[in-house]
């Protein structure tokens, strides 16, 4: 075999891998479309068949109309806004001091930061629970973004600070001599340029706490204050589960997420990437 044929065949076996990755990550996606547009009798139907023969919107008619869907997702929105603010402010902060000041137990303190990231929610959630059912704010939208902030502002914190920490002091000190205060400096010098980090700390933060069910499953018991992922989890405890309600409510959980991905990818990579370049 000449070289030019191994490198063709090479190529080719590396698409094909490609193909099949993207195939096995995009089929659940596929099928749970195809099945929210089935109705009941095509969704049980031997042998299953991929492509719905009359394709409806009966499901999410349904979903609208039978279940608490549009209050979950309101609640859904409502939280994972306030925990991308709230984690946001004090993680820049944080991580403003922990790259502009010094103070006994600096660096101690940014190394045990990811340390704290690594304890499973699980392991958290319970004292968490107890406390603040002491405080007397369980079964609340401020217990679940105060544990959401918390689980995810080590992480967003770590990031930030690697941001923060190429961008070169003179440039504060130069807006500090033209007259600016330590506030001017910091919002028009150095937020605008660890933008790239904002972003893509804000989105980390976002899906983790779009997609959370135990802080959610736990601090949460009304039913008007469930998230949509612990809403949609609760459709599943009946003798038949209806999978077409419960493909529809899939899709609308799905779509706002990826599309706002695809909105924000591209500063996502290049945060990441610039990230990964500092840190």
């Amino acid at each position: 075999m000449t070289p030019r044929a191994r490198r063709a065949l090479g190529r080719g076996l590396l698409y094909v891998g490609a193909a099949l990755l993207v195939f096995q990550a995009a089929f659940p996606f596929l099928w749970m479309a195809s099945t929210s547009l089935k109705p009941p009798v095509e969704v049980f139907a031997q042998p299953p068949s991929f492509m719905p023969e009359a394709p409806t919107w009966e499901n999410f008619a349904r979903l609208f109309t039978s279940t608490n869907f549009l209050i979950y997702f309101q609640n859904s929105v409502t939280v994972s806004g306030l925990v991308v603010l709230l984690t946001m402010m004090v993680a820049a902060a944080g991580a403003y001091s922990l790259t502009r000041y010094r103070y006994p137990g600096r660096e101690q303190i940014a190394g045990l930061i990811l340390c704290t990231y690594m304890f499973a929610p699980i392991m958290i959630v319970i004292p968490f629970f107890i406390l603040v059912k002491r405080i007397g704010i369980e079964n609340t939208h401020l217990a679940l973004v105060l544990a959401f902030a918390s689980f995810c502002l080590p992480f967003a914190l770590w990031l930030l600070r690697a941001f923060f920490a190429t961008i070169p002091v003179e440039l504060e000190e130069a807006a500090l001599v033209d007259g600016a205060d330590r506030w001017r400096a910091v919002v028009h010098v150095v937020l605008p340029l660890a933008l790239p980090g904002l972003i893509a700390t804000g989105i980390f933060t976002f899906v983790l706490a779009w997609n959370d069910y135990i802080f959610a499953r736990i601090l949460i018991a009304s039913d008007e204050l469930k998230t949509l992922p612990v809403g949609v989890q609760d459709l599943f405890h009946s003798a038949l589960i209806d999978w077409g309600l419960i493909m529809a409510a899939g899709m609308l959980i799905t779509i706002p997420a990826l599309a706002f991905f695809v909105g924000v990818q591209r500063h996502l990579v290049a945060g990441w990437g610039s990230g990964g370049l500092k840190g």
